[in-house]
Protein backbone atom coordinates (compact mmCIF):
# COMPACT_ATOMS: atom_id res chain seq x y z
CA UNK A 1 0.00 0.00 0.00
CA UNK A 2 1.19 3.37 -1.04
CA UNK A 3 1.32 5.99 2.00
CA UNK A 4 -1.41 8.92 1.46
CA UNK A 5 0.55 12.33 -0.11
CA UNK A 6 -2.29 14.69 -0.53
CA UNK A 7 -3.98 16.21 -2.98
CA UNK A 8 -1.88 18.26 -4.30
CA UNK A 9 -2.49 21.45 -7.44
CA UNK A 10 -0.78 21.23 -10.29
CA UNK A 11 -1.05 24.69 -11.01
CA UNK A 12 0.76 27.27 -13.44
CA UNK A 13 2.91 29.92 -11.47
CA UNK A 14 0.89 32.51 -13.24
CA UNK A 15 -3.74 32.63 -13.60
CA UNK A 16 -5.71 34.55 -15.93
CA UNK A 17 -9.24 35.18 -16.45
CA UNK A 18 -10.71 35.90 -19.58
CA UNK A 19 -13.27 38.76 -19.89
CA UNK A 20 -16.52 37.41 -21.69
CA UNK A 21 -15.89 39.85 -24.61
CA UNK A 22 -12.72 37.75 -24.91
CA UNK A 23 -13.82 34.50 -24.25
CA UNK A 24 -16.60 35.08 -27.37
CA UNK A 25 -13.79 36.47 -29.20
CA UNK A 26 -11.50 33.11 -29.00
CA UNK A 27 -14.70 31.50 -29.88
CA UNK A 28 -15.14 32.88 -32.82
CA UNK A 29 -11.30 32.45 -34.14
CA UNK A 30 -11.36 28.72 -33.59
CA UNK A 31 -14.59 28.00 -34.82
CA UNK A 32 -13.21 29.43 -38.06
CA UNK A 33 -12.20 27.93 -41.22
CA UNK A 34 -8.80 26.70 -41.11
CA UNK A 35 -7.96 27.41 -37.53
CA UNK A 36 -6.67 24.96 -35.51
CA UNK A 37 -4.93 25.35 -32.12
CA UNK A 38 -1.39 25.89 -33.65
CA UNK A 39 -3.09 28.19 -36.23
CA UNK A 40 -4.91 30.11 -33.07
CA UNK A 41 -1.85 30.23 -31.20
CA UNK A 42 0.40 31.50 -34.26
CA UNK A 43 -2.59 33.84 -35.26
CA UNK A 44 -2.43 35.19 -31.39
CA UNK A 45 1.26 35.07 -30.54
CA UNK A 46 1.79 37.27 -33.76
CA UNK A 47 -1.21 40.25 -33.46
CA UNK A 48 -1.86 40.01 -29.70
CA UNK A 49 -5.43 39.36 -29.46
CA UNK A 50 -7.80 37.14 -30.39
CA UNK A 51 -10.08 40.00 -31.69
CA UNK A 52 -7.11 41.46 -33.58
CA UNK A 53 -6.04 38.04 -35.27
CA UNK A 54 -9.87 37.63 -36.66
CA UNK A 55 -9.67 41.24 -38.54
CA UNK A 56 -6.60 39.51 -40.26
CA UNK A 57 -8.08 36.49 -41.23
CA UNK A 58 -9.71 37.43 -45.07
CA UNK A 59 -6.42 38.91 -46.06
CA UNK A 60 -3.78 36.42 -44.61
CA UNK A 61 -6.61 34.21 -46.67
CA UNK A 62 -6.22 35.49 -50.03
CA UNK A 63 -2.12 36.42 -49.88
CA UNK A 64 -2.05 32.56 -49.12
CA UNK A 65 -4.10 31.87 -52.40
CA UNK A 66 -7.41 31.36 -51.26
CA UNK A 67 -10.07 31.84 -54.15
CA UNK A 68 -12.37 33.27 -51.52
CA UNK A 69 -12.44 34.29 -47.57
CA UNK A 70 -13.03 31.47 -45.27
CA UNK A 71 -16.26 31.33 -42.85
CA UNK A 72 -15.61 33.49 -39.86
CA UNK A 73 -18.26 32.74 -37.13
CA UNK A 74 -19.86 35.24 -35.66
CA UNK A 75 -20.27 36.64 -32.80
CA UNK A 76 -24.12 36.06 -32.66
CA UNK A 77 -22.77 32.15 -32.89
CA UNK A 78 -20.38 32.84 -30.66
CA UNK A 79 -22.52 33.79 -27.59
CA UNK A 80 -25.31 30.70 -28.60
CA UNK A 81 -22.74 27.98 -28.25
CA UNK A 82 -21.52 29.23 -25.00
CA UNK A 83 -24.54 29.54 -23.47
CA UNK A 84 -26.04 26.28 -24.47
CA UNK A 85 -22.58 25.11 -22.81
CA UNK A 86 -23.76 26.95 -19.54
CA UNK A 87 -27.44 25.38 -19.88
CA UNK A 88 -25.51 22.19 -19.00
CA UNK A 89 -23.44 23.24 -16.49
CA UNK A 90 -20.16 23.10 -18.74
CA UNK A 91 -17.39 25.98 -18.87
CA UNK A 92 -15.61 26.82 -21.78
CA UNK A 93 -12.24 27.87 -20.38
CA UNK A 94 -8.55 29.45 -21.61
CA UNK A 95 -5.46 27.90 -20.56
CA UNK A 96 -4.81 29.52 -17.67
CA UNK A 97 -7.91 29.85 -16.21
CA UNK A 98 -9.36 27.39 -12.54
CA UNK A 99 -10.30 24.17 -14.23
CA UNK A 100 -8.18 23.94 -17.06
CA UNK A 101 -5.52 21.66 -16.48
CA UNK A 102 -2.38 23.11 -15.77
CA UNK A 103 0.10 20.62 -17.92
CA UNK A 104 -2.42 20.69 -20.74
CA UNK A 105 -1.91 24.05 -21.19
CA UNK A 106 1.67 23.80 -22.16
CA UNK A 107 1.41 21.78 -25.34
CA UNK A 108 1.75 24.03 -28.24
CA UNK A 109 -1.52 22.51 -29.82
CA UNK A 110 -3.26 23.13 -25.96
CA UNK A 111 -6.91 23.78 -27.04
CA UNK A 112 -7.79 27.21 -27.19
CA UNK A 113 -10.79 26.81 -25.58
CA UNK A 114 -11.79 23.80 -23.09
CA UNK A 115 -15.23 22.34 -22.33
CA UNK A 116 -15.02 21.54 -18.73
CA UNK A 117 -17.77 19.79 -17.14
CA UNK A 118 -17.65 18.80 -13.30
CA UNK A 119 -15.39 19.58 -9.93
CA UNK A 120 -12.58 22.23 -11.35
CA UNK A 121 -10.64 21.71 -8.24
CA UNK A 122 -10.11 18.19 -9.54
CA UNK A 123 -9.03 19.43 -13.02
CA UNK A 124 -6.22 21.39 -11.78
CA UNK A 125 -4.65 17.97 -9.47
CA UNK A 126 -1.40 15.98 -10.51
CA UNK A 127 -3.07 13.41 -13.20
CA UNK A 128 -2.27 10.31 -14.03
CA UNK A 129 -3.19 8.39 -17.34
CA UNK A 130 -4.13 4.91 -17.32
CA UNK A 131 -5.32 3.79 -20.78
CA UNK A 132 -5.52 0.12 -23.17
CA UNK A 133 -7.11 -2.75 -24.56
CA UNK A 134 -11.33 -2.25 -24.88
CA UNK A 135 -11.55 -5.78 -24.97
CA UNK A 136 -9.21 -6.42 -22.24
CA UNK A 137 -8.53 -9.50 -19.90
CA UNK A 138 -9.99 -10.43 -16.95
CA UNK A 139 -6.49 -10.05 -15.39
CA UNK A 140 -6.01 -6.82 -17.06
CA UNK A 141 -8.89 -4.95 -15.81
CA UNK A 142 -8.16 -5.80 -12.20
CA UNK A 143 -4.58 -4.64 -12.56
CA UNK A 144 -6.03 -1.36 -13.67
CA UNK A 145 -8.23 -1.24 -11.05
CA UNK A 146 -5.80 -1.50 -8.82
CA UNK A 147 -3.34 0.67 -9.80
CA UNK A 148 -6.09 3.54 -10.49
CA UNK A 149 -6.96 2.64 -6.67
CA UNK A 150 -3.24 3.02 -5.24
CA UNK A 151 -2.44 6.05 -7.25
CA UNK A 152 -5.70 7.91 -6.16
CA UNK A 153 -4.86 7.02 -2.40
CA UNK A 154 -1.29 8.54 -3.17
CA UNK A 155 -3.12 11.84 -4.26
CA UNK A 156 -3.26 11.58 -7.97
CA UNK A 157 -6.49 12.08 -10.41
CA UNK A 158 -6.65 9.40 -12.98
CA UNK A 159 -7.56 10.34 -16.32
CA UNK A 160 -8.20 8.31 -19.24
CA UNK A 161 -10.90 8.02 -22.16
CA UNK A 162 -14.32 6.60 -21.05
CA UNK A 163 -13.66 3.80 -23.68
CA UNK A 164 -14.74 0.18 -22.27
CA UNK A 165 -12.03 -2.24 -21.30
CA UNK A 166 -9.16 -0.74 -19.71
CA UNK A 167 -10.76 3.26 -19.21
CA UNK A 168 -13.69 1.96 -18.06
CA UNK A 169 -12.24 0.13 -14.98
CA UNK A 170 -9.59 2.54 -14.13
CA UNK A 171 -12.60 5.37 -13.69
CA UNK A 172 -14.79 2.67 -11.45
CA UNK A 173 -11.86 2.34 -9.16
CA UNK A 174 -10.98 6.31 -9.55
CA UNK A 175 -14.10 7.82 -8.82
CA UNK A 176 -13.98 8.43 -4.49
CA UNK A 177 -10.48 9.57 -5.21
CA UNK A 178 -10.77 11.89 -8.23
CA UNK A 179 -11.14 10.75 -11.94
CA UNK A 180 -11.43 12.86 -15.64
CA UNK A 181 -12.96 11.54 -18.69
CA UNK A 182 -11.79 12.87 -22.00
CA UNK A 183 -14.57 12.92 -24.70
CA UNK A 184 -14.18 12.20 -28.15
CA UNK A 185 -17.47 14.42 -29.07
CA UNK A 186 -19.17 17.24 -27.18
CA UNK A 187 -20.89 16.76 -24.01
CA UNK A 188 -24.21 15.83 -25.32
CA UNK A 189 -23.10 13.18 -27.70
CA UNK A 190 -21.11 10.01 -24.90
CA UNK A 191 -19.42 7.72 -26.48
CA UNK A 192 -20.24 4.53 -25.57
CA UNK A 193 -23.70 5.30 -24.73
CA UNK A 194 -23.47 2.81 -22.14
CA UNK A 195 -20.88 4.71 -20.29
CA UNK A 196 -23.70 7.50 -19.74
CA UNK A 197 -24.12 6.26 -16.31
CA UNK A 198 -20.55 5.92 -15.78
CA UNK A 199 -20.02 9.83 -16.59
CA UNK A 200 -22.95 10.59 -14.26
CA UNK A 201 -21.15 8.72 -11.46
CA UNK A 202 -17.97 10.28 -12.09
CA UNK A 203 -19.42 13.71 -12.12
CA UNK A 204 -21.78 13.24 -9.24
CA UNK A 205 -18.51 12.52 -7.05
CA UNK A 206 -16.56 15.87 -8.42
CA UNK A 207 -15.12 14.21 -10.72
CA UNK A 208 -15.10 15.58 -14.52
CA UNK A 209 -15.36 15.60 -18.12
CA UNK A 210 -13.39 17.65 -20.84
CA UNK A 211 -13.54 17.85 -24.29
CA UNK A 212 -12.73 20.43 -27.25
CA UNK A 213 -15.63 19.53 -29.46
CA UNK A 214 -19.00 21.44 -29.70
CA UNK A 215 -22.38 19.99 -28.53
CA UNK A 216 -23.51 17.96 -30.53
CA UNK A 217 -20.31 16.70 -32.39
CA UNK A 218 -20.87 13.37 -32.96
CA UNK A 219 -17.27 11.12 -32.42
CA UNK A 220 -15.60 9.95 -35.52
CA UNK A 221 -12.77 7.75 -35.71
CA UNK A 222 -10.20 10.56 -36.08
CA UNK A 223 -11.59 12.36 -33.27
CA UNK A 224 -10.17 9.70 -31.20
CA UNK A 225 -6.45 10.74 -31.84
CA UNK A 226 -6.63 14.39 -31.01
CA UNK A 227 -8.85 13.04 -27.86
CA UNK A 228 -5.60 10.99 -26.94
CA UNK A 229 -3.65 13.65 -27.01
CA UNK A 230 -5.35 15.91 -24.31
CA UNK A 231 -5.62 12.58 -21.98
CA UNK A 232 -1.70 12.52 -22.49
CA UNK A 233 -1.27 16.13 -22.59
CA UNK A 234 -2.94 16.29 -19.44
CA UNK A 235 -0.91 13.98 -17.15
CA UNK A 236 2.63 13.50 -15.75
CA UNK A 237 2.58 10.41 -17.39
CA UNK A 238 0.54 7.65 -19.24
CA UNK A 239 0.00 3.63 -18.03
CA UNK A 240 -0.82 1.46 -21.13
CA UNK A 241 -2.18 -1.53 -19.40
CA UNK A 242 -2.70 -4.02 -21.98
CA UNK A 243 -2.14 -2.74 -25.64
CA UNK A 244 -2.70 -5.08 -28.95
CA UNK A 245 -0.82 -3.98 -32.07
CA UNK A 246 -1.55 -1.22 -34.01
CA UNK A 247 -4.22 -0.06 -30.90
CA UNK A 248 -5.24 3.31 -30.28
CA UNK A 249 -3.35 3.19 -26.53
CA UNK A 250 -0.14 3.04 -28.66
CA UNK A 251 -1.18 5.94 -30.39
CA UNK A 252 -1.47 7.77 -27.19
CA UNK A 253 1.90 6.62 -25.60
CA UNK A 254 3.65 7.66 -28.70
CA UNK A 255 1.68 11.36 -28.44
CA UNK A 256 3.21 10.83 -24.42
CA UNK A 257 6.55 10.53 -25.42
CA UNK A 258 6.15 13.67 -28.52
CA UNK A 259 4.67 15.68 -25.27
CA UNK A 260 7.78 14.32 -22.95
CA UNK A 261 5.28 12.98 -20.29
CA UNK A 262 6.83 9.72 -19.21
CA UNK A 263 5.57 6.03 -20.65
CA UNK A 264 4.67 3.44 -18.55
CA UNK A 265 3.49 -0.10 -19.52
CA UNK A 266 2.99 -3.30 -17.74
CA UNK A 267 4.47 -6.42 -19.14
CA UNK A 268 1.96 -9.30 -20.21
CA UNK A 269 2.22 -13.06 -21.51
CA UNK A 270 4.11 -12.87 -24.79
CA UNK A 271 1.46 -15.88 -25.55
CA UNK A 272 -1.50 -12.90 -25.55
CA UNK A 273 -2.16 -10.46 -28.29
CA UNK A 274 -3.34 -8.07 -26.23
CA UNK A 275 0.37 -7.73 -24.50
CA UNK A 276 2.08 -7.31 -27.42
CA UNK A 277 1.92 -3.43 -27.56
CA UNK A 278 3.06 -3.33 -24.17
CA UNK A 279 5.82 -5.45 -24.37
CA UNK A 280 6.69 -3.77 -27.14
CA UNK A 281 6.76 -0.36 -25.06
CA UNK A 282 8.85 -1.92 -22.49
CA UNK A 283 11.85 -2.79 -25.19
CA UNK A 284 11.45 0.49 -26.18
CA UNK A 285 12.41 1.87 -23.32
CA UNK A 286 9.01 2.85 -21.63
CA UNK A 287 9.29 2.16 -17.45
CA UNK A 288 8.12 -1.10 -16.35
CA UNK A 289 5.54 -1.64 -14.16
CA UNK A 290 4.37 -3.83 -11.38
CA UNK A 291 3.07 -2.05 -8.83
CA UNK A 292 1.69 1.85 -8.56
CA UNK A 293 4.54 2.76 -6.42
CA UNK A 294 7.04 2.46 -9.91
CA UNK A 295 4.77 5.05 -11.45
CA UNK A 296 4.74 7.29 -7.81
CA UNK A 297 8.42 7.34 -7.83
CA UNK A 298 8.98 8.26 -11.35
CA UNK A 299 6.54 11.06 -11.32
CA UNK A 300 7.64 12.49 -7.90
CA UNK A 301 10.69 14.50 -8.98
CA UNK A 302 8.23 15.81 -12.13
CA UNK A 303 6.16 17.51 -9.40
CA UNK A 304 9.14 18.67 -7.49
CA UNK A 305 9.40 21.28 -10.87
CA UNK A 306 7.36 24.09 -11.31
CA UNK A 307 5.37 24.18 -14.65
CA UNK A 308 5.42 26.72 -17.29
CA UNK A 309 4.25 28.05 -20.35
CA UNK A 310 6.17 27.05 -23.06
CA UNK A 311 8.11 30.08 -25.12
CA UNK A 312 6.22 30.55 -28.69
CA UNK A 313 7.87 30.14 -31.55
CA UNK A 314 7.08 33.21 -33.49
CA UNK A 315 8.32 35.18 -29.79
CA UNK A 316 11.38 35.82 -31.19
CA UNK A 317 10.18 38.46 -34.43
CA UNK A 318 7.13 39.33 -35.89
CA UNK A 319 5.02 38.52 -39.30
CA UNK A 320 6.48 40.17 -41.53
CA UNK A 321 3.56 42.36 -43.45
CA UNK A 322 3.81 41.32 -47.06
CA UNK A 323 6.15 38.90 -48.26
CA UNK A 324 7.59 39.47 -51.66
CA UNK A 325 6.03 36.84 -54.43
CA UNK A 326 8.88 35.14 -55.65
CA UNK A 327 9.19 34.32 -51.33
CA UNK A 328 5.80 32.72 -51.47
CA UNK A 329 6.83 30.35 -54.67
CA UNK A 330 10.36 29.41 -53.17
CA UNK A 331 8.56 28.45 -49.98
CA UNK A 332 5.65 27.13 -51.82
CA UNK A 333 8.13 25.03 -54.22
CA UNK A 334 10.15 23.03 -51.13
CA UNK A 335 6.86 21.94 -50.10
CA UNK A 336 4.92 18.89 -50.75
CA UNK A 337 3.04 16.10 -49.25
CA UNK A 338 5.96 14.49 -47.10
CA UNK A 339 5.97 16.63 -44.16
CA UNK A 340 9.06 18.96 -43.57
CA UNK A 341 10.35 20.64 -40.83
CA UNK A 342 10.31 24.74 -40.40
CA UNK A 343 13.58 24.84 -39.59
CA UNK A 344 14.73 22.82 -42.47
CA UNK A 345 12.52 25.32 -44.68
CA UNK A 346 14.41 28.43 -43.50
CA UNK A 347 17.93 26.57 -44.09
CA UNK A 348 17.01 25.79 -47.97
CA UNK A 349 14.99 28.44 -49.03
CA UNK A 350 17.44 31.29 -47.10
CA UNK A 351 14.62 33.51 -45.95
CA UNK A 352 14.18 34.85 -42.82
CA UNK A 353 12.09 32.81 -39.92
CA UNK A 354 9.58 35.61 -40.06
CA UNK A 355 8.96 35.51 -43.68
CA UNK A 356 8.97 31.92 -43.44
CA UNK A 357 6.61 31.89 -40.77
CA UNK A 358 4.45 34.21 -42.63
CA UNK A 359 4.05 32.20 -45.32
CA UNK A 360 2.67 29.00 -44.05
CA UNK A 361 0.19 30.82 -41.76
CA UNK A 362 -1.17 32.33 -45.13
CA UNK A 363 -1.06 29.32 -46.92
CA UNK A 364 -2.72 27.25 -43.54
CA UNK A 365 -5.16 29.91 -43.59
CA UNK A 366 -6.08 29.37 -47.42
CA UNK A 367 -6.76 25.41 -46.32
CA UNK A 368 -3.44 24.51 -48.26
CA UNK A 369 -1.49 23.93 -45.58
CA UNK A 370 -1.57 21.26 -42.88
CA UNK A 371 0.61 20.85 -39.29
CA UNK A 372 1.93 17.90 -37.67
CA UNK A 373 3.81 16.95 -34.72
CA UNK A 374 7.60 18.21 -33.98
CA UNK A 375 7.45 21.51 -36.44
CA UNK A 376 6.49 19.60 -39.36
CA UNK A 377 4.34 21.05 -41.98
CA UNK A 378 3.08 19.74 -45.68
CA UNK A 379 1.22 20.86 -48.86
CA UNK A 380 -2.49 19.47 -49.20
Amino acid sequence: MLPPQGAAVDALNTRIELTEAERIDRMRLIRSDNVGPRTFRSLVDHFGTARAALERLPELARRGGASRSGRITSAEEARAELAAARKLGVNWLAPGEDGYPARLATLDDAPPLLAVHGEHATAMRPMIAIVGSRNASGAGLKFAGQLARELGEAGFVIISGLARGVDQAAHRTSIASGTVAVLAGGHDCIYPAEHEGLLASILESQGVAISEMPLGHEPRARDFPRRNRLISGASLGVVVVEAAHRSGSLITARMAAEQGREVFAVPGSPLDPRAAGTNDLIKQGATLVTEAADIVNAVQPILERPIMFPAGEDDAEPLEGDPQSHDRAQITGLLGPTPISIDDLVRMSGAPPSIVRTILLELELAGRLERHGGGLVSLI
